[in-house]
């Protein structure tokens, strides 16, 4: 870097306040330099000393991507611990592993792009691991500890600058950038925005992330919500980080835009600071902005916005006063007190489903442990590598004595039989050497390639018995003895080469697809058949291999022989995270795989005294009613083992409490592309059906009284307090839980809402009171008729308990508020987007820029509800802004339709809106009907005299 000048410019001086020294920076850059920086790697700037930057360093369970780290329990395992102390302390954690990394690897970036507050609305979305709960006050609670523990706690520099990722309404990989999430105002308000809300609030938040999807027909990426909302909810400059690859699919998928200079620039006027797109080229996306500039799409003041947001992040974290910063030492990287910590979340995540008194195991158990996850150690998409690894077998090993430990997979072990009577064999390995994948880190995991330096498969008359797991959905996999998975590489070639099934694209999975008198076998990755040659096993276009599936063992049957001497039978069930079920692929079905049901089966069927253990990173719908005891929890990171023998053995009793609704079955799903949770009665807020586990489930090896409940409201705030007293002999942690509900609302409300928790431990005997203030803004909805939030006077009812269906203790107290009053439509007419109720209605964008419409969805009638609508004294006329072609027609409370607007079919785009009106005879108070017809846009409905 070109040295200092003698005098120290402003932008240099660590006594002026941030905001000047950005205004100097500011002027002494080019408007190429300042260019420059709206990329994801932005250049240095030698001639004044300022080094270069990149946003976006993965961490949300530990460091990502950049080789060796502590691995944390998976997003919604922390969300599971319902403990946000612990979750700031894994936050401290991370963010001192990323300085420490950075030492010594400038590629470790201090923007980091965690967490993850996406609510978990659908257990069947791809990416439920990575956040943290179905609620919205548990989320923000658990996403606000974390963000505090990247952000660290002293007053000016930034440990690291945590983004929250994905804005907004973000819960499916199938068509993830082009499907539309139909929003209407009161879930936007009173379910999405909040978990993003409370924790950017809470006031350590450097920026967001804005996710592939549109939100009412608009791309996130050009998202009024953004000035709206988000800058709206705090006085920090925010940096907004596009998604990869987003920035190009505004025009390349969506086709939102005709042009990309044109898409570029409504993201940055729309809010978005940093271009992630091209990976480390930044020629193209420099290229657009310069070209947008050039064409009057952009102005200088908009690319200094965007610049001065990404500054103002940067001189946060100390980049500009490196001898001033306070985390440029810290070295704390894999310390005993991190590993310590690790274990302690794995304990804590795990919940205790049912449990019929077989646990915690007696002294001397003689233990069968069988299962496909019995011995594994899993990683997903967003881990670090593994520095340590305890899977569930290897931590009971060390608990009970292998002596007392028996075990068996479960896997199917085949040979594969070819049409000329020869078997597909692994030839040993000449340097025996085990790479694992990413363990030197990289910057983008989807570049990694499969080993070449392995011999691929060939064949000969014995062949090699490899084990076989079925992953449901018809996808395998096949590992060889050596432990090693089958995968293909660039070169096409099958090798055993795999530690693990991983990647973008995975490498690792088949299909065994019928054909003729045995099967041809399809590498899922390439969408090639395998097939034999004279240099190797490889895959394909053409002469596809036809193999018969010589089944050695039955993995049921290696599981009878293991269990039925057993005193008890561990069953360690749950899913692969790169398979069926990750980023880019929603599950199919919440039931769990058919070969883990043949061996849960067959485990029951040889010893009563079975226990599952689901390791997974998403609820499944298993009937667990004849099991002995059940227990979940996420991918437990690097102690998980450990964390779970000691669990079982009774050295912690379980706390941790579901953060999502377990169904019973896929019947009881909503849509995955239905958004509409209050509609649609979705999660535990409004879900009338029986779920398998509610919200906030999880059992104990003690057992805890409440009492004294009492409340109290002052200064707009509700204090409620109330008394636990652990009444076993176990020393135990227990999580309060403190729901509300409106008695007698005026609209549908949720059947019960999470507003406090606290978990706390407890000795036998003991007992405390815990206290909480309740803001009364935790109370209100968004009166669509208003447009704003709304506390509605009327009792509420109080619910403290141990989850939302496992009430102990209820009270009511009477709030006073705004009375309702009836939409005045005189004045201001009906916005298509603000009704009451809806069915087969879509909302889409009104115009490019912002606002609403409405349309019906394709194939379907749209009907729309307004309620209460005041006429006063009378109209004699309708007014309906609308584009497209079809119908509208009106009624009021149900009855015959009064009034048809017409749009006639013309060459008009979707955003050419025309208005058309309508006699009707109209007064007083009444439900205004209205019945969609085609696909025309409905924006506003006014109403005259």
């Amino acid at each position: 870097m070109t040295a200092h000048p003698p005098h120290t410019p402003p932008f240099r001086d660590p006594h002026l306040p941030f905001a000047k020294r950005i205004d100097d920076l500011l002027s002494r850059l080019t408007l190429d330099e300042k260019t420059g920086f709206l990329h994801q790697f932005a250049p240095a700037v030698e001639r004044l000393g300022i080094s270069a930057f990149r946003t976006g360093q993965e961490a949300l369970h530990g460091v990502a991507w950049m080789g060796p780290a502590t691995v944390f329990p998976q997003a919604v395992g922390l969300g599971a611990t319902w403990n946000t102390d612990l979750v700031r302390r894994v936050g401290e954690a991370v963010s001192k592993e990323v300085r420490a990394m950075r030492a010594r690897d400038d590629r470790v970036g201090l923007n980091i792009w965690a967490p993850t507050v996406n609510l978990l609305r659908h257990p069947l979305w791809g990416r439920n691991e990575e956040g943290y709960s179905e609620d919205p006050k548990l989320t923000s609670a658990i996403a606000t500890a974390y963000t505090h523990g990247l952000r660290g706690d002293h007053p000016t520099y930034w440990r690291t600058a945590p983004v929250l990722k994905h804005w907004l309404a973000h819960n499916n990989e199938t068509d993830r950038a082009t499907s539309s999430s139909s929003v209407r105002p009161r879930v936007l308000h009173e379910y999405d925005l909040r978990a993003f809300r409370e924790t950017v609030e809470a006031g350590a938040v450097a920026g967001v992330m804005p996710a592939y999807n549109l939100v009412n027909g608009r791309p996130n990426h050009v998202s009024p919500y953004l000035r709206e909302h988000l800058r709206a909810w705090t006085d920090e400059e925010l940096l907004v980080c596009s998604d990869a690859g987003a920035p190009s699919n505004l025009v390349d998928h969506e086709h939102y835009f005709d042009t990309h200079e044109e898409a570029t620039a409504a993201s940055l006027r729309a809010g978005v600071d940093s271009f992630t797109d091209h990976g480390t080229d930044s020629a193209q996306m420099v290229g657009r902005i310069r070209k947008a500039y050039e064409q009057g799409l952009l102005t200088e003041a908009d690319i200094d916005t965007a610049v001065r947001r990404q500054l103002s992040v940067r001189f946060r974290l100390g980049e500009f006063d490196p001898h001033d910063d306070p985390h440029a030492g810290v070295r704390d990287f894999d310390t005993p007190a991190h590993r310590a910590l690790a274990q302690e979340a794995a304990e804590q995540a795990i919940v205790l489903l049912r449990n019929d008194g077989v646990l915690p195991l007696a002294p001397g158990t003689r233990l069968a442990v069988v299962g496909l996850l019995a011995d594994e150690c899993k990683l997903d998409w967003y881990s670090g590598t593994l520095i340590h690894r305890s899977t569930p077998l290897e931590g009971l090993y060390e608990r009970f004595g292998a002596e007392r430990v028996a075990f068996a997979e479960g896997v199917d072990r085949v040979r594969l039989k070819t049409s000329a009577g020869t078997f597909l064999h692994v030839l040993a390995s000449e340097d025996g050497e085990d790479e694992v994948r990413g363990a030197d880190g990289a910057l983008d995991p989807a570049l990694l390639a499969g080993r070449t330096d392995l011999p691929p498969l060939t064949t000969d008359a014995t062949g090699t018995e490899f084990a076989l797991i079925d992953w449901d959905e018809g996808v395998l996999t096949l590992r060889a003895p050596d432990g090693r998975y089958l995968s293909v590489a660039e070169d096409g070639y099958l090798r055993a080469s795999a530690d693990q099934p991983g990647g973008w694209v995975v490498q690792e999975t088949f299909r065994l697809e019928p054909h003729a008198n045995g099967h041809l076998l399809r590498h899922i990755g390439t969408g090639r058949h395998v097939t034999v040659a004279a240099d190797g096993v490889k895959v394909a276009d053409e002469n596809a291999e036809t193999f018969e599936l010589i089944i050695a063992e039955r993995g049921e049957d290696a599981v009878t022989r293991v269990t039925s001497e057993a005193d008890v039978v561990l069953v360690v069930a749950g899913n692969d995270p790169h398979i069926n079920g990750r980023e880019t692929e929603d599950r199919a079905s919440l039931r769990l795989p058919v070969h883990q049901e043949r061996l849960l089966r067959a485990a029951r069927a040889a010893n009563p005294r079975t226990v599952l253990a689901l390791v997974s990173a998403y609820p499944y719908a298993v009937d667990t009613s004849d099991l002995a005891a059940a227990l979940w929890t996420a991918h437990g990171g690097q102690a998980a083992g450990t964390a779970l023998a000691r669990v079982l053995a009774g050295d912690v009793s379980p706390a941790g409490r579901l953060p999502q609704t377990w169904y019973e079955n896929d019947a009881d799903l909503p849509g995955l592309l239905d958004y509409d949770v209050i509609g649609s009665r979705q999660t535990y807020l409004y879900f009338e059906g029986t779920p398998l586990f509610p919200f906030g489930h999880g059992l104990s090896y003690t057992s805890f009284s409440y009492g004294d409940l009492t409340s109290r409201v002052t200064d707009g705030t509700l204090h409620v307090s109330f008394a636990i007293t652990n009444t076993g002999d176990v020393t135990a942690d227990e999580v309060a839980q403190l729901y509300t509900r409106a008695v007698d609302p005026a609209l549908p409300r949720p059947r019960r809402e999470l507003v406090a928790h606290r978990r706390v431990t407890l000795t036998p005997g003991a007992r405390e009171e815990l206290s909480f203030e309740v803001p009364l803004r935790a109370f209100e909805f968004w009166d669509v008729a208003q447009g704003r939030s709304r506390l509605e006077a009327g009792p509420y009812e109080l619910l403290a308990g141990a989850s939302s269906e496992d009430i102990r203790l209820r009270t009511t107290v009477l709030l006073d508020g705004e009375p309702g009053t009836p939409r005045p439509v005189l004045p201001r007419g009906l916005e298509g987007a603000d009704f009451d109720e809806q069915s087969g209605v879509e909302i889409v964008d009104r115009t490019r820029t912002a606002g609403d419409a409405v349309t019906a969805a394709e194939g379907r009638t749209g009907e729309l509800v307004y309620r209460d609508c005041d006429f006063g004294d009378g109209v004699a006329e309708v007014t309906m802004t609308v584009s497209g072609e079809g119908a509208v027609e009106l009624s009021l409370d149900g009855g015959t339709v009064l009034a048809v607007v017409q749009v006639e079919e013309s060459d008009s785009g979707p955003y050419d809106y025309t208005t058309l009106g309508a006699g009707i005879v109209a007064e007083g108070v009444h439900d205004v009907h209205l019945r969609l017809r085609g696909p025309l846009r409905l924006a506003h409905v006014g109403f005259s005299g």
